[in-house]
């Protein structure tokens, strides 16, 4: 991938000054209320941690438990604009990067809720160990993990979700280990719930990979759901008898696998039908899982010297004749999670990798190994063990490797403590250390991502300080929750880019004197370098975003303009030329948030509209020369005229690319043509030309808001469609003839040889794009059917 710098000083790509990192240390430093310390919770605390904190601080301080306090009021606003900007993944990173400087735009904090809100509808599932409650960051690895989820869309206001809370809970505890239990707050995630299309709460989906998510409608009973959720547990209990028991207990030697069998005598409690299929969800892919009825089977029953119901495990390779020598292991319970977990402490560990193979077996294969630190090391769980059949699709091996039996390894892969890795199957030197939470579905999550995506560890040694081809490397920390948000997204993220940019990751606690010599003053801080070139990343932490970076470094569609070049492009602009420039600050949260979506708009724009930025802490003078007064300041300067300004502010309230771009096309000369009754009839029904016709009305917004759309349209179809408008509150007769029932609405009249139909054809669409390749189609079409025509006459 080439990223060399266009011609021209103007084009400059943007590097990070010495002042810039001033001004962030002094911001980090000067903030007088720190967050973190407000709510009395440390920076690496997670949302849910945050929640929990807030809700114990908002039922002692609130107001309504304070009334004889005045500043009760102004306390809990502080707390409150705390809990709101650190709840907020976006909002944090801002704010542990710049302090609350880079939070100027922002007004959360400023309005809350009664005691009785926080008290009773806040965190409804908290403090619930059994039930997952789920983030926009971390849901779509959860629910992609293998594993079955059911989860509970739910809003705090929703009187229905209340009421199905405590049935949620008691349901999560039955079923804890079998499916797993989330749930999602619809008001701190709205846009996950929008993306998801929840409309209405609570809503209750089952999720499994593979499978559409399917929505629950029965009533809300314990026993409905768990009905529902249990028919998608897809693991079966299998009966045995005289003729298939012996070959079962045989074959599981092969197949390294199991078996629990339940035995049903007349004496003593057997396990229930729902307690085996129950087990056989819990314990699937590890242990097969079966039962016997001794009333039929009763000569085998009785040589295994099965007198009444037990249950036992024969683990691979059990002999029947000798129970004790084959460890078979009888249990005694006829609870589901007990027999779960001394079921799963009998089977074998992962396999312990030597450092003599080490080198040779990781380079032949995918693995995911756990490095302790001696055999005393208790860092596994025994949940773990599901993951060997959870990775099995994806080919990924699963072992340990003891740092102690060799130092000198562990410390080459910057493994000081214990924690997990992903090996890629091309030795030691392409491999990822998981930073997540220690939890099964997040660690499947990310096993899978790291094994198809192109994100490598880095350290000293592989640092691509000097290196010819451009790397993005993040630096981050792995106790900051947005830094660990953003790593699913550059994995995504790399994949798009393999063999045209590196991803690497720096952990700014392990090589904290590499951080400071490349300035690293807060987490995360995404860095794209291209030889001596080093270009800062400040968008959202998505990998749409990444993406949309990336690409406007290749081909920028904004100008770095200096001083000169703002006179010579802007100032001296060609009479029909139009700019739009953005004033803004580098250490400035608003000018911050904006950029990716002035990017965004110049490339919307390209071709229309010329777009530029001038950097005011870099040429402060000059900013102060232009009359700029604060950051940022956005700038139209129109098509040179005798009467024209020499610029227009834009001081709307939305800074998205959408908005900019529609105020901006209003500055453009009108292409379309506007149409009276008599115009419309002689040039579009009579006329010869093909045209597409926007039927308006003035005082309608969604009218307004397409208008700058035609007008796009109208450029993109020029020479082809000619375009024109009618208002229908001018010329109601002629929209009432046409048909027209709302207001915007876009016909399509085709020339075809005779006079047109009035009632033209509806184009169901409002994005010039769209409207653009619709019309080409057709007139592809229509030139494809008139050469037929002319063939067959010939």
């Amino acid at each position: 991938m080439e990223f060399s710098a266009p011609k021209g000083d103007y084009m400059r790509y943007f590097k990070r000054p010495l002042l810039l990192v001033l001004v962030c240390v002094i911001v980090l430093v000067c903030t007088d209320q720190d967050y973190y310390s407000l709510l009395g919770v440390s920076k690496e605390a997670s949302s849910r941690e945050i929640r929990q904190a807030f809700k114990k601080l908002a039922l002692k301080l609130h107001p309504d438990k304070n009334q004889n306090d005045p500043n009760a009021h102004e306390n809990f606003l502080k707390i409150n604009r705390a809990y709101e900007v650190l709840k907020d993944e976006d909002l944090r990173k801002k704010y542990d990067k710049y302090g609350e400087k880079g939070l100027e735009d922002q007004q959360q904090g400023g309005r809350y809720e009664s005691w009785h809100f926080y008290r009773y509808d806040f965190g409804i599932y908290d403090d619930d160990p059994e039930i997952i409650t789920l983030d926009r960051g971390e849901f779509d690895a959860a629910v992609n993990s293998g594993e079955l989820w059911f989860v509970n869309f739910y809003s705090p206001r929703c009187s229905h979700c209340h009421d199905l809370a405590p049935t949620w809970r008691e349901f999560a505890k039955e079923l804890d280990g079998v499916i797993r239990i989330g749930a999602v707050n619809c008001g701190d995630n709205r846009m996950l719930c929008r993306i998801k299309g929840i409309n209405s709460y609570p809503s209750l989906y089952v999720f499994k990979t593979g499978m559409q998510p399917v929505k629950y409608y029965g009533d809300r009973s314990k026993e409905s759901l768990k009905n529902f959720a249990m028919q998608y547990v897809t693991s079966t209990v299998t009966e045995l008898w005289a003729g298939n028991f012996v070959n079962a207990i045989e074959t599981s030697f092969a197949s390294g696998v199991g078996w629990l069998i339940t035995f049903c005598a007349e004496r003593g409690d057997c396990l229930s039908y729902q307690t085996r299929l129950k087990l056989a969800g819990m314990l699937e892919g590890l242990v097969n899982v079966g039962w016997m009825d001794c009333g039929t089977q009763g000569e085998l029953c009785d040589n295994l010297d099965v007198s009444s119901s037990t249950t036992a495990y024969f683990p691979p390779g059990a002999t029947i004749n000798n129970k004790e020598k084959g460890g078979v292991l009888f249990l005694n319970s006829l609870d589901a999670r007990e027999i779960y977990q001394e079921v799963m402490q009998h089977l074998p560990d992962f396999e312990i990798i030597s450092a003599a193979s080490l080198e040779d077996r990781l380079a032949h294969h995918r693995w995911l190994l756990f490095f302790q630190f001696g055999e005393g090391d208790k860092s596994n769980v025994q949940e773990f063990k599901k993951l060997k059949f959870l990775l099995k699709d994806e080919h990924i091996q699963v072992g340990k490797f003891d740092c102690l039996s060799s130092p000198t390894i562990c410390n080459k892969l910057y493994v000081y403590q214990p924690c997990l890795a992903v090996f890629k199957g091309k030795g030691t030197g392409d491999y990822e250390i998981h930073h997540g939470k220690k939890i099964l579905y997040d660690i499947v999550a990310f096993a899978k991502e790291s094994v198809n995506s192109h994100v490598i560890t880095l350290g000293p040694q592989n640092f691509p300080d000097k290196d010819k081809e451009p790397w993005l490397v993040d630096f981050f920390a792995p106790w900051c929750p947005p830094c660990r948000a953003l790593l699913p997204e550059l994995r995504k993220a790399s994949k798009h880019l393999y063999g045209q940019l590196k991803f690497g990751t720096l952990d700014c606690t392990v090589h904290e004197g590499l951080c400071n010599m490349h300035n690293i003053r807060a987490y995360p801080t995404t860095v794209v370098f291209n030889q001596s070139d080093v270009h800062e990343y400040e968008g959202h932490h998505s990998a749409e975003q990444i993406l949309e970076f990336i690409e406007d470094l290749r081909n920028p569609s904004v100008v770095s303009l200096t001083p000169e070049t703002f006179a010579e492009l802007v100032q001296r602009r060609k009479r029909e030329e139009i700019w739009m420039v953005d004033f803004y600050a580098p250490w400035c949260g608003p000018c911050q948030a904006l950029m990716p979506e002035w990017k965004k708009m110049a490339r919307m724009l390209n071709g229309l509209i010329s777009v530029g930025s001038v950097d005011c802490q870099k040429y402060y003078s000059f900013c102060h020369q232009e009359s700029v007064r604060g950051y940022p300041e956005i700038r139209l300067f129109p098509q040179k005229s005798n009467t024209a300004h020499q610029y227009y502010s834009y001081n709307g309230w939305h800074r998205d690319a959408y908005s900019l771009r529609g105020w901006a096309l209003g500055y453009l000369p009108q292409v379309s043509v506007d149409l009276t009754p008599q115009s419309f009839t002689e040039k579009v029904l009579n006329g010869k030309d093909h045209w597409v016709i926007d039927f308006y009305a003035p005082w309608c917004g969604p009218c307004q808001n397409f208008a700058p759309e035609f007008e796009m349209l109208a450029r993109a179809i020029k020479g082809k469609v000619k375009a024109g408008k009618v208002d229908c509150q001018a010329y109601g007769h002629t929209c009432q003839t046409a048909d027209i029932r709302a207001y915007p609405t876009v016909k399509f009249y085709p020339y075809q040889g005779t006079k047109k139909s009035v009632l033209g054809e509806y184009i169901d669409s409002r994005d010039a794009k769209v409207i653009a390749d619709l019309l080409n189609e057709k007139l592809e079409a229509m030139e494809n059917k008139g050469k037929r025509k002319k063939s067959r006459s010939k």
